[in-house]
């Protein structure tokens, strides 16, 4: 490898930073918390994210020829089996993360030819789903064509979402002492508002802050592109960790002084941060200026996103298919290098999910809020290979050579991959209780509640289904 092309602790940081951070991190996690999410962010940096990032450069490092990422991890430390079901996990948690995307692109639309978040609160739901689900279609539709368009789009949205994340904490931060902007929560000096409740309805929110720090498996194939990676990749890790920590705690802040802590606005994890863009043109007097260049930016984003996350996640499901696991039927690929058979499957599942809950959550807010709580249940499940990888690698520590160890005692290694994994797990099943009022709408909540519970376990048992339709096939 050429000097020239070997990366550096900064440019580790800064790649894994624009894959894991965003901007709805923080607007998401405020709505739920309010200003005690900050001590929420730097317990969550502690105890689960530094740790999680470390494990991932260990393991990346260890398997640096493997392509499957934590599939691969897994077969090379356990059984095939096993990795099936890793893969099959990667790809099934992007269900509900596909359903919700046709949403955010509507939201940005309504705000960027509107002006308001009017669409959200106005809107039957069933109206809504029926054209996210017509969206959804559409990009389904161009993404089996084979076409890479949208996903060079969403590199340059992708960054620019980042300069406006960034932007954000800037402009807010530095408002009151350089316009006429005033605080919005009281007593933001005192140490008490950043003191959470830590009572059963607090834990039942962990599971968005998890959803938010994670996905830095995604960094691994860069751990042996660095130069001399057992010292700098984690270097570049905890310089990651430092960036979002920072981020996060004045992102956070910063919503404290564009919004009240003590009464948040309930369509806030819908329509946050165009009020928060929008209000910042005010105080700047620049109009709408920023509101729009978000909503243009955040438009590519997630237009990008869906189109590469129907295609991205399948091909890793199917791209190493063992035909004992996954019928071949479902891994044939047309001309174009396209798994028809996969997206007809994809399709099947996202319009259920765009559809079913709509029927029994009439308020497109609260549908907004629950796909995206439920996107906070099951994504989470696949950093639990993650950390069963790790433990598994450390049964076996003698066998694998790696440039770069996070911990080099086996028995410490398993302690913290089952610190990080039964972490994990926790907040998925706390996460399963809806955060509406029970009180407010007791049939509402059940219906959520029934959801959250049912979904993950319909994953997993479509997964289960899989092997056995492929031994029939074989047999036959």
């Amino acid at each position: 490898m050429k000097p020239e092309k070997q990366l550096r602790w900064s440019n580790i940081a800064l790649i894994a930073f624009v894959a894991v951070w965003g901007l709805g991190n923080v607007v998401n996690n405020f709505a739920l918390q309010g200003l005690s999410v900050v001590t929420s962010w730097v317990l969550i940096m502690i105890i689960y994210f530094v740790p999680y990032t470390l494990i991932v450069g260990q393991l990346g490092s260890t398997f640096k020829e493997a392509e499957g990422g934590v599939s691969s991890w897994i077969r090379a430390t356990s059984t095939k089996r096993l990795a099936y079901y890793a893969a099959w996990t990667y790809w099934i948690v992007h269900i509900p993360y596909l359903a919700q995307k046709p949403q955010g692109i509507l939201i940005a639309f309504s705000w960027l030819f509107k002006g308001n978040g009017n669409f959200v609160n106005n809107t039957p739901a069933l109206v809504v789903q029926a054209i996210c689900l017509a969206l959804f279609l559409f990009f389904l539709w161009i993404a089996s064509l084979g076409l890479t368009t949208l996903k060079r789009i969403g590199s340059i949205a992708g960054t620019g979402m980042f300069i406006m994340s960034i932007l954000f904490i800037i402009l807010a931060v530095s408002a009151p002492m350089m316009t006429t902007a005033t605080v919005q929560t009281p007593n933001m000096l005192s140490f008490k508002s950043y003191l959470p409740k830590f009572d059963f309805a607090y834990f039942t929110t962990i599971s968005m802050l998890v959803f938010a720090v994670g996905g830095s498996e995604k960094i691994s194939p860069y751990v042996n592109k660095t130069k001399n990676p057992g010292r700098e990749f984690p270097l570049g890790m905890l310089i990651l960790a430092g960036m979002v920590a920072v981020c996060a705690l004045l992102g956070s802040f910063a919503m404290g002084m564009l919004f009240n802590a003590n009464h948040i606005p309930k369509d806030l994890m819908a329509n946050g941060a165009y009020y928060a863009f929008q209000r910042l043109g005010n105080f700047y007097h620049v109009g709408n200026l920023f509101l729009i260049l978000y909503a243009i930016a955040n438009v590519l984003a997630q237009i990008s996103a869906l189109a590469f996350s129907i295609d991205a996640p399948l091909k890793i499901l199917l791209g190493d298919a063992d035909p004992e696991f996954v019928p071949k039927k479902l891994s044939k690929m047309n001309k174009k290098d396209v798994p028809v058979n996969g997206y007809i499957m994809t399709g099947i599942l996202v319009s259920i999910l765009i559809i079913i809950p709509a029927l029994g959550i009439g308020n497109m807010n609260e549908l907004y809020n629950w796909l995206l709580n439920l996107n906070s249940i099951v994504m989470p499940m696949r950093y639990l290979w993650v950390f069963l990888a790790y433990i598994l690698l450390n049964q076996h520590l003698k066998e694998f050579k790696s440039d770069y160890m996070f911990l080099k005692n086996p028995l410490t290694g398993k302690l913290v991959g089952a610190w990080c994994f039964f972490f994990t797990a926790f907040a998925c099943i706390l996460g399963m209780v809806p955060k509406t009022s029970l009180a407010a709408n007791p049939s509402g909540w059940w219906f959520q509640l029934a959801l959250n519970i049912a979904t993950p376990i319909i994953f997993v048992g479509l997964g289960m289904i899989l092997p056995l339709i492929a031994r029939r096939h074989r047999t036959a």
